[in-house]
């Protein structure tokens, strides 16, 4: 490959990259979007919690909780639910005292872990709100 179509090939990129990187604000907090820099370390659903705390005992939801929960996560564009929900059940394992990957049966009294994980996962199901699961725009229901 001689350097005239090396050189050619890199300035095509260049013309291709630059637009791109203007439309989606490259060097800020948010290069695409994929991302999710505008969702905060904590307190992003709280009114989930207590949604995710009677499902995972296997009590009935009122809708008020059911519609205050989905309310929060409907905030957040497709892209950040699941985002928002990971960081919720973080703060649910903080407050109850249990560490991120720690091997716990029970979270709280009646609640087995991997019960509450699945129960997490499932909110933007509960909702009816899709989530994208992937660059090409995909949508889903269930966080992984």
């Amino acid at each position: 490959m001689s350097m005239n179509t090396v050189l050619s090939v890199l300035l095509l990129c260049i013309l291709v990259a630059t637009p791109m990187a203007v439309e989606y604000d490259a060097g800020s907090d948010n290069s695409g979007p994929w991302t999710c820099s505008g969702v905060p370390t904590t307190g992003t659903v709280p009114a989930c919690q207590t949604l995710v705390k009677l499902q995972c005992v296997g009590a009935p939801v009122p809708q008020a909780i059911l519609r205050d929960c989905c309310q929060q996560v409907a905030e957040f564009d497709d892209w950040c639910r699941c985002r928002a929900i990971s960081t919720m059940k973080i703060d649910m394992y903080r407050q109850l005292g249990v560490q991120e990957g720690q091997a716990a049966w029970e979270v709280f009294r009646g609640c087995r872990r991997n019960v509450m994980e699945v129960t997490v996962a499932s909110v933007p199901a509960v909702c009816s709100l899709p989530i994208i699961i992937d660059a090409s725009g995909q949508h889903a229901y269930v966080c992984t």
